[in-house]
């Protein structure tokens, strides 16, 4: 595709969140790096966000993405939250995505709350890559 200088293509926005009491970062920057290498725009974070700080930063920096992250099972409580707030600021149009060590019977109820993918430990950079691209699609269709 060619670009004319009047036109400018929208780099995707990713917000990759570490929230919580967890410590455990170095899935959250492979997927960092993995992000921008496919082209899009990475704000990190850092560790031990609270779901205000995530949804603050993520509207302050006009994500289109929100990529959480949790390894110490509070997945069901933060990763909703996060959303809530969201919701209660009106917004509507960012996509949240969660990874981590999340169950098998976890990942419908976060699912119903409006956080796709929810992807594990080993789940192929590409996969991720793929689903953001599609679902950032779709967004911009609407």
């Amino acid at each position: 595709m060619t670009v004319s200088q009047s036109q400018e293509v929208k780099r995707t926005r990713v917000l990759v969140a570490k929230l919580g009491l967890d410590g455990h970062d170095r899935g959250a920057l492979v997927i960092c790096r993995a992000l921008r290498d496919a082209g899009m725009e990475v704000i990190y974070s850092g560790l031990f966000c609270t779901p205000e700080q995530v949804a603050k930063t993520a509207i302050d920096e006009d994500v289109d993405v929100i990529a959480m992250s949790l390894l110490n099972g509070a997945h069901l409580t933060l990763f909703p939250k996060v959303a809530k707030l969201l919701k209660e600021q009106g917004i509507d149009d960012i996509l949240i995505i969660g990874g981590g060590v999340i169950p098998t019977k976890d990942k419908k109820i976060l699912e119903k709350e409006g956080i796709t993918g929810n992807f594990g430990p080993g789940t192929p950079l590409e996969l991720i890559i793929n689903h953001i691209n599609s679902n950032i699609k779709k967004k911009r269709e609407i």
